[in-house]
């Protein structure tokens, strides 16, 4: 099962659980306090996914590694590609 599948089954798992108790769709004779928590946990739910993306990407971007080695053997090879390219005739 892909990541995409497993979120999908998980989200509509929670989308089924919050219509029978916002809706009273089984006649489960929920207190009203419960119907006045559900209404408005999708959003709820919305921010703190939204919260928790930001912290990750904040993270991520917070302890990314430099490849200091990788970028010095990326310019030699740039500058050998521009002298190859002048010796051709190609003017820069």
């Amino acid at each position: 099962m892909t990541k995409l599948l497993e979120w999908l089954l998980g989200v509509s798992l929670i989308g089924v659980a919050w219509g029978l108790v916002t809706f009273d769709l089984l006649d489960l004779q929920l207190p009203p306090q419960y119907r006045e928590l559900a209404w408005p946990m999708p959003v709820y739910l919305l921010v703190v996914f939204g919260c928790y993306s930001l912290a990750t990407v904040g993270y991520r971007v917070a302890t990314f590694n430099d490849c200091e080695d990788a970028a010095k053997e990326l310019q030699a090879q740039i500058k050998e590609a521009k002298e190859d390219l002048k010796k051709k005739g190609l003017k820069m």
